[in-house]
Order: C-alpha cells, then sequence, then structure tokens
C-alpha cells in the first residue's frame, strides 16, 4: 500500500533501458518515502526471463503478468493491468517512460483513475506543499518538475489530493545503477484473466517491426552539437567531420531540426535525446531551456558561438567566440595532427 511503482515497458523478453532508469529513480524516492518499490511487466512467454533484469534495481516486489495477447503491446489489456492492480495496490506514486507507449498507457490509466499525469518529467524529488488557497499543508509529494510555457520556465507541478501520482520521464533524463542495498526482491505471477475481460482482446497486432537505431548518441562519450547558427546542412558536414576525428556524434538543436539539416533522431532536449557525455561541444546554440534539459549534465561543456551573451555560455566550462565556419576546421585540424 501506498508504494512507488514502476511501469517496465519490454521488446520481446527484453526490459527498455528507460525502465531500468526509472527503477533506479523510484528506489531513491521510495527509500525517501520509507515505502516499497514495486514494478509491474507484462507480456507473452516471459516468466522467468524478465526478473533477473529488474530485480537488480532495488525492487521489492515485481507483478509478471504472463500471458497470450500481452505482446505485442495493444493499449486495452496493459490498461486493465494497471487500473486493476492500481485498484488493489493504491500505490502512491507512478513511473513510466515517455515512450511510444508510455504516451499512450499513462493517460489512459490516469484518466480510468481520475489521478492527473505530468509527462517528458526532466526531475523527481519528494516536497512538501503549502496550498496558499485553502491554507492545507502537504508532506511529501512527488515534485514533477517539467520546461513548460515554450521551455520559458522550469514548472514545479504537485498533485495533492489523488493517486497515484503519476509520471513520464524520457529515456536518459535518469541514470540507471544496480541497487546495492537490501530489497525483498519477491516476484508476484497474477492470474491474467482476472485483470483482463476477453474483450479487451479484439484488437489484434498483425505485424510488428522495430527498426534499429542508426547512431549511439546517447551513449556516445563526446557529442558535438549544431544549433540554428551552424547556418546550413552544408555546414554541418563540418560538425560530422569532427565528430568523426573525436570518436563521437552529431546532436542538434530542434531550430536545426525544424530547418531540415539533421534528422530528427539527432536532436538532443526536452523533445528530443537526453545525453550525459563527458565532453559536450555545442556549435552554433544559443542555450534554449528545452535544450539545456538534454545535455546540461554533460562532464565538459564547450561552446562555440559568435555571440558572447549567449546563454548557453553560462553553464559551459569553455567558451569559444567565434562562428562555426571559423572555429570548426580549425579544431579537425588540430586533432588530426595531434591524434595520430
Amino acid at each position: 500500500m501506498n508504494n512507488v511503482i514502476v511501469y517496465c515497458e519490454i521488446e520481446g523478453t527484453t526490459v527498455a533501458e528507460v525502465s531500468q532508469e526509472l527503477l533506479t529513480k523510484g528506489r531513491k524516492l521510495a527509500s525517501e518515502l520509507g515505502v516499497e518499490l514495486d514494478a509491474v511487466v507484462a507480456g507473452t512467454g516471459i516468466k522467468g526471463k524478465v526478473e533477473d533484469q529488474i530485480l537488480p534495481y532495488g525492487v521489492d516486489r515485481v507483478f509478471v503478468f504472463d500471458g497470450e495477447g500481452l505482446f505485442p503491446y495493444t493499449s486495452a489489456p496493459h490498461t486493465d493491468i494497471l487500473v486493476n492492480l492500481f485498484k488493489e495496490e493504491k500505490p502512491q506514486i507512478c513511473l513510466m517512460g515517455a515512450t511510444v507507449i508510455g504516451r499512450d498507457l499513462g493517460p489512459r490509466v490516469s484518466s480510468s483513475l481520475t489521478s492527473g499525469l505530468t509527462a517528458d518529467c526532466t526531475q523527481l524529488e519528494i516536497g512538501d506543499y503549502d496550498d496558499v488557497r485553502t491554507g492545507k499543508h502537504y508532506d511529501n509529494l512527488l515534485y514533477q518538475i517539467r520546461p513548460a510555457f515554450g521551455g520559458n520556465i522550469v514548472a514545479t507541478i504537485v498533485n495533492p489530493d489523488h493517486r497515484p501520482q503519476m509520471a513520464t520521464v524520457r529515456s536518459g533524463v535518469m541514470q540507471k545503477a544496480i541497487y546495492t542495498g537490501k530489497a525483498k526482491g519477491e516476484v508476484i505471477y497474477p492470474d491474467v484473466a482476472k485483470y483482463v475481460p476477453e474483450i479487451s482482446y479484439v484488437v489484434k497486432v498483425l505485424d510488428h517491426h522495430v527498426e534499429a537505431a542508426k547512431h549511439n548518441l546517447k551513449g556516445a562519450a563526446i557529442v558535438v552539437a549544431g544549433g540554428y547558427g551552424v547556418g546550413s546542412k552544408e555546414n554541418f558536414d563540418q560538425l560530422f567531420a569532427l565528430a568523426k576525428v573525436l570518436h563521437g556524434e552529431v546532436g542538434a538543436s530542434r531550430a536545426a531540426v525544424d530547418a531540415g539539416w539533421v534528422d530528427h533522431d539527432r536532436q538532443v532536449g526536452q523533445t528530443g535525446v537526453t545525453v550525459h557525455p563527458k565532453v559536450y561541444i555545442a556549435c552554433g546554440i544559443s542555450g534554449q531551456i528545452q535544450h539545456i534539459a538534454g545535455m546540461q549534465d554533460a562532464g565538459i561543456i564547450i561552446s562555440i558561438n559568435n555571440d558572447p551573451e549567449a546563454p548557453i555560455n553560462k553553464i559551459a566550462d569553455y567558451v569559444i567566440v567565434g562562428t562555426v565556419e571559423e572555429v570548426v576546421p580549425k579544431l579537425i585540424k588540430y586533432y588530426k595532427q595531434n591524434s595520430k
């Protein structure tokens, strides 16, 4: 009762990395609240194949729903599982990935339970809240933190009166880590038929195909990212050349993606990928809050910008004032000469 629950997304019998990241965060939240961490996973033929991918992250109980029709994912049966399980367990917090599945499932569950949902959170914390209007004080609420109003502010959202407090988080925002403490590690195999009526299987998936990632932007140690200040698609070729010399990957701001200079899957930020590289080289990027949310945890941030007052310079460890056309070719030449 009143535990933290993480919905674990799977592909076949492989647990999604974003779910493991959320289990790590969920463990911290549960420990802070003094409650247990639970996990829910649903699929077909997963019994005995997913538990070892979930329990090491400090899970006290994992509910494994294994049955025909639960994979590939369809909305109705997974919604039934969570809604009916939550009515039994009454969790105070539910976390899930801001993925294609999470964006479909989260609103359905929150609507059914009238609980509310905050999407695309960049931070999750526990804190108190005083309602100025009613004068009521609330202890230990989930602070659901995310950029709002076009990224002009960072909003902290609370849900004082309805449960569970639900939030979705993009892959890469939280960092996963094996739990070194002690957790119960209990595995429960519920009877799926008690949670999902037969009519919920009316939608059938005729074909299921997952496209492999074209690059490893999320896991790259060095990211060379370009913004609208790069100037053109041709100038982005210089960033790809620099990334190749540094054995890194190329990222981009939303403005550069919207301009058609680079593919959307390279977008870094609130509406793209969150990265944690050792070195992040920001080329011609102004530094809007949406972009900063996706790269602010980089080890070293280098800004190349012809505007010395660009917002990104405030968080950069090193600032090179100049245009991309001037600076990047010199970097390429230098690293080529010194990498032999």
